[in-house]
């Protein structure tokens, strides 16, 4: 059948099972929003309209990992695409597997300066798996193919593809492909010839198996560190199962939260430069250490000359190119994470390190606060959150002290339960991505824990919450003040608080009920809870702005570029 550009790409989005897709609209994109609308009509898909493209990014992020499905953005040309980019940056950065469609000037038009262009593929191509230019309609079913395949398999990622706005227009014929049938001609078969590594991840090299299985029964002073190639994977059943048969402690990088069920007895908690005393004081006296999908960033392997510096190191990654990038390891195998420990499992006795377990859990595995009856604290808020609200809530933050503070008091229990920004650390990531969850999720509890200054960046989106019906619990740590940057500034800028104090608009109550939604600020647990309780109970969104004090600080801390143990911060 022929089919016009737009109309093969809704189509290709079907196979794909697309039920959701977040975007903006703007002139170069207008075919496919016209055959967008009867889509929708039809009840075939849901368009979630955002404030602003970078939030449709972060919020089809949310949605992906949330759901461990391929999330979708719209944008148009110039202004528009570029607003994806700091998105598709932190998804780039998290392995997160979303499809970014752009629509860009006409080809005649292209590279003339022309009104509202940009070359975008150029622009993006250090920060997507791939992208592509669609030069041609015939071609744009297999591209479209192509892209969910590559963002979905492997390591996942980012895929951006521009679509000239003529070709949008033009006829082609068009063959479907029953959904979930990946096609093995044309474009795709060749690229999956030339790079089966995007498409499949390889069969573990079982000799390799054997070797750590060696090590593991060698090994006194076992440690384990749970990555986000254990949450990408939903391989947290096989982790939990590895992890108690050779009964070892677990670290959890900040993108592993939820590949290991935080209450298991066997957690040590965060590790790294706010990692608890237990992880970072067992990394150093391990002698061996198996990171399972951990790319050991600056934030974990803070010095990586003298980073576990009494042990074996096994890296366990399905991406070839991070084994040695960061730390000199021992041993490696390449594999999806779920594949491997598959295979370990298999060959694996219980084992017993209670002696080295005693040790390890000497020393603490979450930081005890300094608490108040005067005024409000982190782990007040945290403690009555985790109380009051269901045990499965999906929880998505923003970057600085509430998302350490949030992280070391709230114990994940699965996979897409936390989201967050942690290798771009996106300031702004949160409302967007809590969004796409609950968009994925209505079942479920959303909840957005943010800080004043990153809710400056994102508060926009509550337009988006509250259009669509999506209750999302934002709690806003608000100390009136970039508070990481603060806390930096205390400990080793000498107290030069430069340009970080916010003493300033707006009023975040006054912000919500602008938007339709409900606002609460409280400076005691009581007020809290009760905002709380009524947040949890209310069918419209809720902001409760929680008064901190301004030198709370996030503690541990160790300085970056130091040895694990150095803490600035207890």
């Amino acid at each position: 059948m022929k089919l016009n550009g737009a109309k093969i790409l809704m189509e290709c989005l079907l196979e794909q099972g697309v039920d959701t897709i977040f975007g903006y609209p703007g002139g170069t994109i207008l075919n496919v929003y016209d055959e967008l609308y009867s889509y929708e009509q039809k009840g075939l898909v849901r368009h979630i309209l955002t404030a602003h493209e970078q939030g449709a990014c972060h919020a089809a992020d949310g949605y992906a990992r949330s759901t461990g499905r391929v999330g979708v953005a719209f944008a148009t040309s110039g202004p528009g695409a570029t607003n994806l980019v700091t998105g598709i940056a932190t998804a780039y950065m998290d392995s997160s597997p979303i499809v970014c469609i752009t629509c860009n000037v006409t080809r005649a038009s292209l590279g003339k300066d022309s009104f509202q262009e940009v070359d975008i593929t150029g622009v993006t191509m250090p920060i997507t798996k791939c992208n592509f230019l669609v030069r041609s309609v015939d071609e744009l079913a297999d591209i479209v193919r192509e892209a969910f395949a590559v963002a979905r398999s492997g390591r996942p990622g980012p895929v951006l593809l521009d679509i000239p706005k003529d070709v949008t227009a033009e006829e082609t014929d068009y063959e479907p492909l029953s959904r979930g049938q990946h096609g093995t001609s044309g474009r795709l078969g060749a690229l999956m010839k030339r790079s089966s590594q995007n498409f499949k991840a390889p069969e573990p090299d079982h000799r390799d198996i054997d070797k750590l299985v060696e090590f593991i029964y060698a090994s006194k002073k076992p440690l384990l560190m749970c990555g986000g190639g254990v949450v990408r994977s939903r391989a947290a059943a096989e982790f939990e199962t590895f992890a108690n048969r050779i009964d070892a402690p677990v670290a959890i990088t900040l993108m592993g939260a939820g590949g290991f069920r935080g209450r298991n007895k066997l957690t040590t908690g965060l590790i790294g430069m706010h990692g608890s005393q237990a992880s970072n004081m067992a990394v150093d006296a391990c002698d061996l250490l198996i990171a399972v999908g951990c790319r050991f960033s600056d934030r974990v392997a803070l010095k990586p000359s003298s980073f576990a510096q009494n042990a074996k190191i096994v890296q366990i990654d399905i991406d070839r190119s991070e084994i040695n990038k960061n730390v000199d390891t021992d041993h490696h195998i390449i594999g999806d994470a779920k594949r491997v420990l598959e295979l370990l499992n298999e060959r694996m006795s219980q084992l017993d390190h209670s002696e080295w377990k005693e040790y390890v859990f000497s020393f603490a595995t979450e930081t005890q606060y300094e608490e108040s009856k005067d005024r409000l604290t982190p782990s007040q808020v945290l403690s009555s959150i985790a109380r009051m609200l269901p045990q499965d809530t999906i929880v998505a933050t923003d970057v600085g002290q509430h998302q350490m503070w949030a992280i070391q008091h709230f114990h994940f229990d699965y996979p897409g339960q936390l989201l967050t920004s942690g290798g771009f650390g996106t300031m702004g990531f949160g409302l967007g991505a809590a969004i796409g969850a609950k968009a994925a999720h209505p079942e479920k509890c959303v909840l957005h824990v943010t800080g004043d200054g990153s809710f400056r960046m994102n508060c926009n989106e509550l337009a988006t919450e509250q259009y669509y019906g999506l209750p999302v619990i934002t709690v806003i740590f608000n100390n009136g003040t970039l508070g990481m940057v603060r806390q930096w500034q205390s400990l080793i800028y000498e107290k030069r608080y430069s340009e970080t104090t916010l003493d300033r608009a707006p009023d975040f109550v006054k912000l919500a009920e602008a938007y339709g939604l409900n606002g609460y600020r409280v400076s005691h647990v009581d007020e809290f809870e009760a905002a709380l309780a009524a947040a949890k109970d209310s069918d419209r969104g809720t902001v409760i702005d929680c008064a901190i004090n301004m030198d709370e600080m996030v503690r541990p801390m160790v300085g970056g570029g130091s040895h694990i143990t150095d803490f600035l911060a207890l």
